[in-house]
């Protein structure tokens, strides 16, 4: 089983990405799992056509500790399995700490468990790097792959080289790698110039340009991805070919964050039209 955890700037489309990525996984026949690793619980969603899934915390304040695993593990598009961790009340405790419960929870109940035959694993993370929570996936080999979701905007850049400074730092001492960028196009100025040079410094490559394309909106609206909505259009080619891409992907690395004068730098060189 391969164990992947999606990360990037918030509101840079990490959720949108990782499902329409996994029904393109699920759509080439793979066994797929989803942990959705963000308060909101909205890493599954269009994988059970908008069903609001119940999250394992909310189980766990409302039924206890003594659960099946079917109480938290949903099916989705094509036999995915989907989880949300989910978080606390507004105001009140860690979204880390969520994020940690659900994990162990999801062990304990033998959701990765070999007969389920599972191919992927994927974790869609909440934000940045900013708490050992949040960095669960990436810890103790729970994920081993990581895929940052950028674009060229600044502070995308400025996340996904965050990322990897954390990733670098778990990596030292486990199985950690970076597979690549996925740049989620924001229609910036030379954008795919762009994140190619930033993955390029990283030591990383861009693994696939996603163009902006109204089909995901009109997919999301529909509570589908965009394969599940029209397995016809362009756009679900695009998610087709990040899935291969994925697929058949061998070049994982430690990466080198840059300092922010040289993330300064590449914007100035590439992110200004003449």
């Amino acid at each position: 089983m391969r164990k992947i955890a999606i990360y990037g700037k918030g509101g840079i489309g990490k959720s949108t990405t990782t499902q329409n990525t996994v029904a393109a996984l699920a759509e080439m026949g793979k066994n797929m799992m989803v942990v959705g690793c963000d308060p909101k619980a909205d890493s599954t969603r269009l994988l059970l056509n908008g069903l609001a899934q119940k999250t394992v915390l909310d189980t766990l304040r409302t039924e206890g500790e003594d659960l099946d695993l079917e109480d938290v593990v949903k099916t989705g598009f094509k036999g995915t399995r989907c989880v949300e961790s989910g978080g606390p009340e507004p105001g009140v405790g860690c979204a880390g700490r969520g994020i940690i419960t659900s994990i162990n929870l999801l062990e304990q109940l033998g959701a990765f468990d070999p007969k389920y035959k599972l191919d992927y694993t994927f974790y869609d993370v909440l934000g940045d790097v900013v708490c050992g929570g949040f960095a669960m996936p990436i810890r103790d080999g729970k994920a081993e792959e990581i895929y940052i979701v950028c674009s060229g905007e600044m502070m995308a850049m400025y996340a996904a080289n965050n990322i990897c400074k954390g990733i670098r730092k778990f990596a030292e001492a486990g199985s950690v790698r970076l597979g690549g960028l996925i740049c989620n196009s924001r229609k910036v100025d030379r954008e795919a110039e762009l994140i190619t040079a930033l993955a390029a410094r990283l030591g990383t490559q861009m693994i696939h340009f996603i163009p902006r394309d109204n089909m995901v909106q009109r997919a999301e609206i529909n509570k589908k991805t965009v394969i599940d909505y029209d397995a016809t259009v362009t756009q679900a080619d695009e998610y087709r070919k990040l899935a291969k891409a994925i697929e058949t992907n061998t070049l994982f690395v430690v990466p080198n964050p840059l300092e922010i004068s040289e993330l300064e730098a590449l914007l100035m060189e590439f992110g200004i039209a003449d």
